[in-house]
C-alpha cells in the first residue's frame, strides 16, 4: 500500500564495441550462421572490465535503457550482463552491458573545474547541431545508432 510509488532501479547501459562496415558485416554473418549468442559471446573480448566503464563513462555512452532503432534487433541472453543490438539493412553491430547504478561519488574518478560564472549565464559546451537546425521542427527528434 504504501511502496506503491516504490520502484528498484533499473541498469543502466554501457557501450562495450559498436561496429559499422566490414566488421559488422563479419558478425552480421556470424548471426546467421551460428545465432545471435555466438555473436554476443565472440563480441565480448573487447570488454575490458573497469577500462570500458571507463571510456563509456568519459565518453557519454551510458545509457538509461538499450539504445535501438525501430529497425534494430534487440537479443539479451538470459543470466548473461549483455545485450547486441544489430541492423542487418544499415550493417552495424552493437554490445552492451548492464551497468548497476552507483552513488555519484564513485563514478567520479577526476576533478571537475568549478565554473566562476553564474548559472544563468553558462552555455553548454558544444552542440553537433547548429543553433538554425535546433530551432526548427526537428529539434528535439531522437536519433538512434
Amino acid at each position: 500500500m504504501f511502496d506503491e510509488g516504490l520502484r528498484t532501479a533499473e541498469p543502466r547501459w554501457i557501450s562495450v564495441v559498436f561496429l559499422q562496415g566490414h566488421e559488422a558485416h563479419a558478425v552480421l554473418g556470424m548471426i546467421d550462421l551460428r545465432g545471435a549468442i555466438a555473436a554476443i559471446e565472440h563480441l565480448q573480448q573487447w570488454d575490458y572490465g573497469d577500462e570500458t566503464i571507463d571510456a563509456a563513462l568519459t565518453n557519454g555512452y551510458v545509457y538509461d535503457r538499450i539504445p535501438a532503432g525501430r529497425t534494430d534487433r534487440i537479443v539479451e541472453d538470459d543470466g548473461s550482463p549483455y545485450a547486441l543490438t544489430y541492423n542487418a539493412r544499415f550493417g552495424y553491430v552493437s554490445l552492451l552491458r548492464r551497468y548497476p547504478d552507483e552513488p555519484e561519488p564513485n563514478l567520479a574518478r577526476t576533478s571537475r573545474a568549478v565554473s566562476t560564472q553564474p548559472a544563468q549565464s553558462r552555455k553548454p559546451a558544444a552542440t553537433w547541431v547548429s543553433d538554425r537546425a535546433q530551432s526548427s521542427n526537428k529539434a528535439g527528434t531522437a536519433v538512434s545508432l
